[in-house]
């Protein structure tokens, strides 16, 4: 009985960076979509998004089944960290796919000489989703704790490229639809990196079995002494 459970929890993993594979490929496709204009490859990404989302479905599916004869604390934590991972990945898919219709719309649009870095965001982005996805993999919270301030580091250059894109809109207003695409670009990568965060707040408590996502969350009040 335990071996059948410990095979069907590795199907689980299995299946669950299966879909991490296709969730970064996705973002990669629709951010090579939008540097080349490539308007096919676009609408490929767009359509292609059907794929992550039967994923999440089957990891929730098998997810349940083993929640139901867990044996121990910490496959339990496995179990619901897989589906939360799985939850933050199809959204993943969700932005890719956004970044995609964009540059299927750009593709069709005159290109805006804007001087804005939208590949080293995406870089910074993917490759806190790569570490986080490998700190799973390795079940390793020191490098999934080292991801999480990195997001600070994305927002902040988010911030920029809108700063920039305004300003850039203000001065050229023949650009103000292209410039929102990109705008909405700069902001799924951000959205991106924001999920590769929660992956490794997740892993955290998965090793540590410490919900570490809201540090400043109020905590109770310790009860009045008797009288």
């Amino acid at each position: 009985m335990e071996h059948h459970f410990d095979t069907e929890l590795n199907v689980l993993k299995e299946k669950l960076l299966t879909m991490a594979s296709h969730a970064e490929t996705h973002v990669n496709e629709a951010l090579r979509a939008l540097a080349e204009r490539d308007y096919d490859l676009a609408l490929r990404v767009k359509d292609n998004d059907r794929v992550i989302d039967q994923f999440e479905i089957e990891v929730d599916e098998l997810a349940i089944h083993l929640l139901a004869k867990a044996p121990l604390a910490s496959d339990l934590r496995f179990v619901t960290v897989a589906m939360k991972i799985s939850q933050n990945l199809e959204r993943v898919g969700d932005e890719a796919t956004k970044i995609a219709k964009r540059a299927r719309d750009l593709s069709q649009e005159a290109e805006v000489k804007a001087t804005v870095d939208l590949p080293r965001l995406a870089g910074l982005a993917l490759d806190m989703l790569k570490r986080a996805l490998d700190s799973f993999v390795h079940r390793d919270p020191a490098a999934a704790r080292q991801i999480i301030p990195r997001d600070k580091e994305v927002d902040d250059f988010n911030k920029e490229i809108h700063r920039t894109l305004i300003d850039f809109m203000a001065q050229h207003p023949e650009t103000i639809r292209p410039c929102l695409h990109l705008i909405t670009v700069s902001r799924s990568l951000e959205r991106i990196a924001d999920h590769a965060t929660n992956v490794a707040e997740e892993v955290v408590y998965l090793c540590e079995a410490e919900d570490i996502r809201h540090p400043y969350r109020v905590q109770p009040a310790a009860p009045k002494p008797k009288l």
